[in-house]
């Protein structure tokens, strides 16, 4: 796909290296992300995720009714009378945040370019997992594998997440897809909940044996993990304007395209070219059985999220349905 190319400064920097515009826009992300944390997504996100398991609570005297197998014979004996052991459900989330920082993210004809529109997807949904105390981590990638930051729960680390994706240097050939999911299947670290940030041009662009094998990846974490993509979309990639001449750039080959947006035959073809894309990545992601929360650098942000937990809640509370309906 073709894109406007923008420059970004590198990462691991602090508000004041990264330079008086950067910081802005980074300031920016930070006021509007806090501003949209709501009681819909707050809700919506506690209703949709649970933690990865069960821990020990407390040792109390045996009551009707309970379990007799969950039954202390140690603190039995110790005390003359039984006792049972009892867990609570272990809450705590980890987040991880798989973002792209391929030269096309520099891209963006609205409110904002896709690189800010992750950046403020990032700052959004770790604001409100900070609500429930999980913990927030982050990844970034393009060719190779970039920074990686181990998950954290503060508001310094929220902020630092959202810099770090504003200032990451852009990989100047196709994001690999391949790699940075070899890595994370290679990964045995617990039960997360797992964002793939991108626009997916890298991967729309690979060959059909790597867009086999990326499938095959994101079903194996699935499985393991619950994973969503958040493709990343801008209105001019899939609605030529009609506006003339219109010289465009690849962000990564350099390669120029001059085009007669004049013609409707030319418009037409643009809007087919993109109808086919995105019905290609569809169907990888369907397949694949993960969740899907699109984004737009024209649209709200936090709309799609809200959605996206809402379908996921009454999903599960008709499994549980179904279930006791079984039993």
């Amino acid at each position: 796909m073709f894109a406007k190319k923008r420059s970004a400064a590198g990462s691991r920097l602090t508000d004041a290296a990264i330079g008086p515009e950067l910081m802005a826009r980074v300031k920016a992300i930070r006021i509007r992300t806090h501003k949209l944390v709501s009681s819909a997504l707050a809700g919506g996100y506690k209703s949709s995720f649970k933690g990865s398991g069960i821990e020990f609570e407390e040792v109390r005297a045996y009551q009707i009714g309970d379990d007799v197998r969950s039954i202390d014979w140690k603190v039995t004996a110790r005390k003359g009378e039984p006792q049972v052991k009892t867990f609570r459900e272990d809450r705590q989330l980890t987040l991880h945040m798989l973002v792209d920082t391929g030269r096309s993210l520099d891209f963006g004809t609205r409110r904002v370019t896709k690189r800010e529109l992750a950046a403020e997807f990032v700052g959004l949904v770790s604001y409100v997992a900070l609500g429930t105390r999980d913990r927030v981590g982050l990844t970034l990638f393009g060719n190779t594998t970039g920074l990686h930051l181990a998950s954290g729960r503060t508001s310094a680390h929220i902020n630092r997440l959202i810099r770090e994706v504003i200032a990451a240097s852009p990989t100047d050939s196709r994001s690999d897809f391949v790699h940075i999911l070899e890595e994370r299947v290679r990964d045995r670290s617990r039960h997360s909940l797992m964002f793939v940030v991108s626009d997916f041009h890298g991967l729309l662009d690979a060959t059909a044996a790597d867009r086999d094998r990326v499938r095959s990846l994101l079903t194996i974490l699935g499985a393991r993990h619950d994973v969503v993509a958040v493709p990343l979309e801008d209105p001019f990639e899939s609605q030529l304007p009609n506006a003339g001449l219109i010289e465009l750039d690849d962000p990564v080959t350099g390669e120029r395209l001059l085009l007669d947006s004049a013609s409707r035959k030319v418009r037409d073809a643009w809007t087919e070219n993109a109808k086919a894309r995105r019905a290609t990545l569809d169907a990888l992601l369907e397949r694949c059985r993960i969740g899907v929360i699109r984004q737009s650098t024209d649209g709200d942000i936090a709309a799609p999220i809200v959605r996206f937990f809402e379908s996921r809640a009454r999903g599960q509370s008709k499994a549980s349905f179904v279930r006791r309906r079984k039993k």
